[in-house]
């Protein structure tokens, strides 16, 4: 059990909670975005935000690697803990990713499509984070591994959105450099839900050694 380890492996814990919380800002940002993209001063605003929690995210990551080189007992494999804050950060990363590119790209308008899936990552990223706070006590196994599942659904859905997407941009866009400015969003939206599923199985991976 997670409590019998060492003295000290609350702070990676409060590391993962705290990261995970981040994440929860940016996806919630991200939606937002998609959703209110018409609105210029709106649009800024919550890029503004998503590049203001990133950054947040990335001193709590290097905060976590730099505790792992200096902690002799963890608690669970250090792998799986560098893999674990290091997967976390990069759906941050592919979060930003899609503002600044739909910035960069000049993007005047957002699909449907695009606001689905941006709602599907803020699901996704919320069963993350309810994941990482059950992680200290094995007692929740259960419960970890029911929100990897849906997790893998949700991606699942989201390949769906995606190709759905896709289809419909080839079959009705005229317009060429819209088309492959819309491909590159949905691709990063995508990517995001298949980060989340990549933490999913890396939880699950240590619920199951570790329960």
């Amino acid at each position: 059990m997670f409590g019998r380890l060492m003295p000290r492996e609350g702070r990676f814990f409060d590391l993962f909670n705290r990261h995970a919380d981040e994440i929860i800002a940016g996806s919630e940002a991200l939606a937002e975005l998609m959703r209110q993209y018409s609105d210029v001063a709106s649009r800024r605003t919550h890029i503004d935000r998503i590049e203001t929690v990133e950054k947040s995210a990335d001193r709590i990551t290097h905060e976590t690697v730099a505790l792992l080189h200096k902690t002799f007992v963890t608690p669970f494999d250090r792998d799986d803990i560098h893999k674990l804050i290091s997967n976390m950060d990069d759906i941050l990363d592919l979060i930003q990713d899609v503002a600044e590119s739909a910035m960069l790209y000049d993007l005047q308008r957002i699909t449907p499509e695009a606001q689905q899936l941006a709602e599907l990552n803020e699901m996704c990223c919320k069963r993350v984070q309810m994941a990482v706070r059950m992680l200290p006590s094995m007692d929740n196994a259960e419960a970890i591994l029911k929100l990897c599942r849906e997790i893998d659904q949700l991606e699942s859905d989201a390949d769906r959105v995606m190709r759905a997407g896709m289809s419909k941009l080839f079959r009705d866009e005229s317009d060429v450099r819209q088309l492959i400015k819309l491909k590159q969003i949905y691709e990063l939206l995508e990517a995001v839900s298949d980060k989340c599923e990549d933490v999913a199985n890396l939880l699950e991976g240590v619920v199951l050694e570790n329960a």
